[in-house]
């Protein structure tokens, strides 16, 4: 059982060790991005499935994107209207994204913001982090500390007073990917992107 404060949480993700914590949508697995590979190991996800850059801010995030200046205007109004939130924005991604982010296409890189204290916090500290859900892949996330330790014994986890206790909204996140012209919903989760024009 490797349950830490929030302060040793943070030393090891700076050490590049896995770690997790609780979001707006379900707890993450994260550790820094040129260090991805090992989420992929530790959930034995395939490498079709890409993982996403979590920052405590859009402009924490910016410099893993590239795009014409008329694209990035329109991309920063959608993340300032859903930013924090339950919103993953796949773009195109710059130099800085390490290929492991996205093996099968490391032309683009989803972000997000979460909306949770406890989350951007941590954040705030580690710099922008290479994240997914905590669970093996195929399988239900898991949404309590309890949950997480026991499938996960030697990752370090925020420790919790409630272990038993559901984590964010137990919901994904909603993910939109630009096409060059528009949006297209990739995974229809909490936020409601359907209107979006």
């Amino acid at each position: 059982m490797v349950l830490v404060s929030q302060a040793e949480l943070i030393e090891k993700a700076i050490a590049n060790c896995v770690v997790s914590f609780p979001t707006d949508t379900v707890p993450a697995l994260a550790i820094k991005p040129d260090r991805a590979a090992v989420l992929y190991q530790v959930k034995q996800r395939p490498e079709s499935k890409p993982l996403i850059l979590m920052g405590a801010s859009l402009e924490d995030l910016l410099p893993y994107i590239e795009g014409t200046t008329e694209e990035r205007e329109r991309w920063k109004a959608i993340a300032n209207r859903y930013f924090p939130g339950a919103l993953t924005l796949v773009l195109p991604a710059s130099a800085l994204v390490p290929a492991a982010m996205n093996p099968t296409n490391s032309r683009t890189i989803g972000i997000r913001v979460p909306n949770h204290q406890t989350a951007q916090e941590i954040l705030s500290q580690t710099g922008v982090l290479a994240t997914t859900s905590a669970n093996l892949s195929g399988q239900s996330s898991l949404v309590t500390t309890e949950a997480i330790n026991r499938v996960f014994p030697q990752i370090t986890i925020l420790e919790d007073q409630t272990p038993n206790k559901p984590q964010g909204s137990g919901l994904p996140s909603t993910v939109v990917q630009w096409t060059g012209l528009n949006w297209q919903i990739l995974r229809q989760g909490s936020v409601n992107f359907a209107l979006e024009k």
